[in-house]
């Protein structure tokens, strides 16, 4: 299906929590031509807010529409992979939400069919489009921390609560997206430990463990089980730290001086002084389905292409099998299977 001069039409497929989001920064920003929900009663509410847009009655009447040049899909994970298969093999381009499938097969068939059909495929890596993660990248490169040693991420909260996903599938791929941008490769062997609590075999908790060439280490914590919010990441280097705290109102980003002597056998830590970077202002969703827009109207790679979504899944996958195994090391090549991990 060749380029067209208009300007791109966006079906949102699912309007469920997160799909209303897609919904309205689509309308703000012109481009939102239809909505699909398998419950139309969900999809019903929106036509209401939104006038001018087609509710399509099912899904093949979504694949058939030849006015609609590109679908954002935010339905459950484990539908992902065949929704959009079938989507780019209609010609359609694609943004799918994290993660981009459920496993590397299915997620590296979408980008050979993407790349085949000369299509754009696009997975939702939110936090790489967020202000304060561009940022801290900006200062990274300048080399401004020194060399890179170890990255922490928290990311706790009271819900909400899932029964086909567990809470590393659910939150760790914000957190893994960055941390494979930051360090530039995948992880030699991750670890993982968890615990289910309110389901049997769907993790609440879990903590992961991830090694890297040269002994760069990062360490993952999610829960959902959790007394109050918390949404952290912390990158040591060797000359200065950074802090990305993305649950304050103010001051999300701060640079802080890392001061250790060693003297006498001694080492000396002075209390690291911190300064606030200047963050541009800006929905990290907004910029997200921007950057889609512009990658479909010029036949751009996107920043977060559906390759990275593969690199994630390959992490995430490794991560599950070592939660499986309770804690054993697995290597990331050799946590690729055919098998669906996610409990």
């Amino acid at each position: 299906m060749p380029r067209t001069e208009r300007r791109p039409n966006v079906c949102v497929v699912g309007c469920g929590y997160w799909g209303k989001n897609f919904i309205r920064n689509f309308h703000d920003l012109g481009h939102l031509y239809g909505i699909f929900d398998a419950d139309s009663s969900r999809a019903e509410v929106f036509i209401g807010q939104y006038s001018g847009i087609k509710n399509y009655p099912s899904w093949d009447a979504v694949l058939q529409d030849a006015e609609l040049d590109a679908l954002a899909i935010v339905t459950p994970a484990e539908t992902h992979a065949n929704v959009g298969l079938a989507a780019l093999r209609a010609g359609k381009d694609v943004f799918v939400e994290k993660p981009l499938a459920l496993t590397t097969q299915e997620g590296q068939l979408m980008v050979d069919t993407a790349r085949q059909l000369n299509r754009v495929l696009f997975v939702g890596h939110l936090l790489l489009y967020h202000p304060a993660i561009v940022a801290m990248q900006e200062l990274l490169q300048a080399g401004e921390l020194g060399r890179l040693e170890y990255i922490y991420s928290n990311r706790l909260a009271m819900g909400k609560i899932r029964r086909e996903e567990n809470a590393l599938w659910s939150f760790a791929p914000h957190d893994i997206s960055i941390i494979l941008n930051i360090m530039g490769q995948l992880p030699i062997q991750v670890t993982a430990v968890g615990g289910a609590y309110l389901q049997p075999n769907i993790a609440d908790v879990t903590i992961s463990n991830l090694l890297f060439d040269w002994g760069r280490r990062a360490h993952i914590f999610v829960s959902w089980l959790h007394p109050y919010k918390e949404q952290r990441l912390v990158v040591i280097g060797s000359k200065k730290m950074l802090a990305f705290e993305d649950t304050r109102p103010a001051e999300k980003l701060v640079l802080f001086d890392k001061e250790i002597a060693y003297s006498n056998g001694v080492f000396e830590v002075s209390q690291p002084k911190g300064t606030s970077v200047a963050v541009p202002s800006g929905e990290p969703l907004r910029l997200e389905c921007e950057h889609f827009i512009r990658c479909v109207e010029r036949m751009e790679k996107p920043r977060t292409p559906g390759e990275n979504g593969v690199e994630v899944l390959r992490v995430l996958q490794a991560c599950q099998r070592s939660l499986q195994l309770n804690g054993e090391p697995v290597q990331v090549d050799a946590a690729i299977g055919n098998e669906v991990l996610v409990l």
